[in-house]
């Protein structure tokens, strides 16, 4: 298990932001953390990250206890922030030099650490320019090359995509496939493009009101749901909802049948991971 967290509370000024809260995260995934604005996925993530601490609760990481082994945990961990976590008058190998010598690299392990990440990023042909020069990918790409040197074990990726283009970001989720197919590196991915974790991870986890309200393999949670969709030949669509049982459902398909119309296709589930997180989020706007 990379991550065991078991009654988890945090409170700021008398709001409970995490109640009692229980995930357990396998290693060697690529979990994604899903939630609405102010569910309380940011301050989950610093709290792993010792950045804030907790109220209450257990966090075990990688075996060891938060509380007891906060930096053995710490070297065994990275995050990869939203925002530029960078030097931008300096170029990708003088900040990939000074992080690596922050982890306490020398030498030839900070070589080889620099080497890495510099190959699993494609960044050979902007080590020389200023940070400050690049697009928005590539800025991107440095966070996450940044974040890589201590050859971390559970790897945290927030919003890793945020303003670049198309095809930026679907190279970038192809590296962390790569990291965490090679290195086998656990990644915690929160993000609000539902594409991207539906791409991206193995396993996925909702935080909402204070706590997990579902957490479900990727596939298993798409395909949850009591709704049943018929699309006819002529493209029309019905939706019925077989909660409380099957008699709707089969009163339409005994109708179709005896004004003669065509089925084309019959989908139960979910279409997508979209449409599931708004269904169990409800579509309200969150700010």
């Amino acid at each position: 298990m990379a991550i065991k967290i078991s009654n988890l509370t945090k409170s700021y000024k008398n709001q409970t932001i995490l109640d009692n809260l229980n995930l357990e995260i396998q290693e060697g995934s690529i979990f994604g953390l899903l939630g609405p604005n102010g569910a309380g996925k940011t301050t989950l993530v610093s709290i792993l990250n010792s950045l804030i601490t907790k109220d209450r609760g257990k966090i075990e990481i990688c075996g060891f206890d938060l509380d007891k082994h906060p930096k053995e945990i710490k070297s065994i961990s990275s995050f990869v922030p939203q925002t530029y976590a960078f030097y931008p008058k300096l170029n990708a190998y003088e900040n990939l030099e000074f992080f690596g010598a922050l982890y306490g690299l020398k030498n030839s392990k900070l070589k080889d650490r620099i080497d890495y990440t510099i190959e699993a990023t494609s960044l050979e042909k902007y080590l020389n320019k200023e940070a400050i020069t690049y697009s928005g990918g590539l800025k991107r790409r440095l966070n996450i090359a940044i974040g890589l040197l201590n050859n971390p074990k559970i790897l945290y990726l927030d919003e890793p995509t945020v303003g670049i283009d198309p095809q930026s970001r679907k190279y970038i989720l192809n590296v962390i496939k790569n990291i965490n197919a090679n290195a086998k590196t656990t990644i915690i991915y929160t993000s609000h493009y539902m594409e991207e974790v539906e791409y991206l991870c193995d396993e996925i986890a909702i935080l909402d009101n204070s706590r997990i309200i579902l957490q479900e393999k990727k596939e298993t949670l798409i395909q949850q749901s009591s709704l049943i969709t018929i699309e006819t030949k002529n493209h029309t669509k019905q939706e019925i909802n077989i909660k409380d049982g099957y008699e709707e459902l089969l009163d339409c398909l005994c109708e179709m049948k005896k004004n003669k119309i065509t089925i084309e296709n019959i989908d139960f589930g979910h279409n997508n991971l979209e449409e599931m997180f708004l269904n169990i989020t409800k579509q309200d706007l969150r700010d």
